[in-house]
């Protein structure tokens, strides 16, 4: 096979006819991702520290230490002083992260060698990756006709062989925060490791309760919470690959740590062994530009977005699945399904996407989206409703 090396010129012209396939964030149709632009700043500082690697940490001590802030500063949001973990892809790696400290550790201190996982059915699907790698059995709680989940449901099935209980603080699907206050009760009480996944919640649940909104509490002030997911490459603008878990105790780290011998750090506890101290790096940049006000205004403005949403689909007939905790809105229509009216959507040119549980249009409303794309989409719905 011929390598021929290709001109600068070219090569960027072929990468830009690809990229024009591509749907923009800028467009303002892409209505169903929790991902978002990441702030300017956020990708300038990201793209000088492309060449750090946090997995040989000692070459890069700068970086890690700026790892070591990034947790600090998470940790100070969500009310833990002394907070230990890592900065990693996303979510998906935070929450198999947790459920492999909550096996190890119940596997070193328990001795139970086939562990148990009770979570609810709006869980991510990243705990099913988790669960299956570990070879786990997951219990399922129910929750009630508002997909809250059923507390009664985690006290009658919590076992001798039950190594953790999650909660989410923003499910995916309906951004609905769990009773995490009754799960730290339980989990303290039954000395079982809780795993709160607020990959979703985290960058604006905290900023929403300092502006006055009435939410639960999800964090560490909570006794019996274990660990945390909270994704920065969110609602915290910084670039994709950008997500972190937080533990309280360093023995969840711990027990999860291998061997890296040829290394200058000689163990590991994250997944992947190189690691892209850019995201540290751009976490702790726009984490400090924008500061607590910053984010504030942010979190405040999506959910104006949300209630405008809200009310202008309900005022075209459209009928809402649950009443919004946060910014995402699912709602159908009263005549056609789901996967129609997606389709119908998408011919019009709106990214929206369709939820598993309950099944219905499920927007996300991120930094991208504003209130002149949701005035458009209303338009459209309303075409839509009268053409049927």
């Amino acid at each position: 096979m011929e390598y021929n090396p290709i001109a600068k010129e070219e090569i960027l012209k072929n990468l830009e006819n690809f990229q024009k396939k591509d749907y923009k964030y800028e467009d303002g149709r892409i209505l169903g991702s929790m991902c978002t632009s990441a702030h300017p700043f956020s990708k300038e500082v990201f793209n000088n520290f492309l060449d750090s690697n946090l997995g040989d940490s000692g070459l890069f001590k700068g970086t890690k230490a700026i790892e070591d802030e990034v947790i600090k500063s998470l940790g100070l949001l969500l009310s833990c002083k002394n907070p230990h973990g890592n900065i990693v892809t996303g979510g998906s790696e935070a929450n198999i992260m947790a459920l492999r400290a909550a096996r190890n550790y119940a596997r070193k201190y328990k001795n139970i060698t086939d562990g148990e996982v009770i979570l609810p059915k709006s869980a991510h699907f990243s705990f099913k990756k988790a669960i299956d790698l570990m070879d786990l059995k997951a219990i399922e709680a129910d929750t009630d006709d508002n997909f809250n989940l059923d507390i009664d449901f985690i006290k009658n099935n919590i076992s001798d062989k039950t190594i953790a209980i999650v909660g989410i603080a923003g499910t995916t699907e309906l951004g609905l925060i769990d009773p995490i206050s009754e799960l730290s009760k339980i989990a303290f009480e039954n000395d079982i490791y809780l795993h709160v996944d607020a990959a979703f919640g985290g960058f604006s649940i905290p900023f929403l309760k300092n502006c006055g909104y009435d939410l639960p509490e999800f964090d560490f002030s909570l006794k019996g919470v274990s660990s945390i997911t909270i994704d920065p490459h969110k609602m915290g603008l910084a670039p994709i690959p950008s997500g972190c878990i937080l533990f309280r105790k360093k023995e969840y780290l711990d027990v999860i740590a291998v061997d890296s011998p040829y290394l200058t750090t000689k163990k590991q506890s994250t997944l992947v062994g190189t690691r892209l101290g850019a995201s540290a790096a751009a976490t702790l940049a726009i984490m400090d530009y924008l500061g607590g006000e910053g984010y504030e205004k942010r979190a405040v403005e999506l959910m104006d977005n949300t209630n405008f949403l809200k009310e202008s689909l309900v005022n075209e007939g459209y009928i809402l699945t649950v009443e919004p905790q946060l910014n995402i809105v699912s709602f159908n229509h009263p005549k056609i399904g789901a996967d129609d009216l997606c389709s119908k959507l998408k011919k019009k040119g709106w990214m929206v996407s369709v939820s598993s549980y309950p099944i219905a249009i499920r927007i996300v409303l991120m930094n991208h989206i504003k209130k002149s794309h949701l005035e458009e989409l209303i338009v459209d719905l309303k075409e839509i409703n009268e053409n049927i």
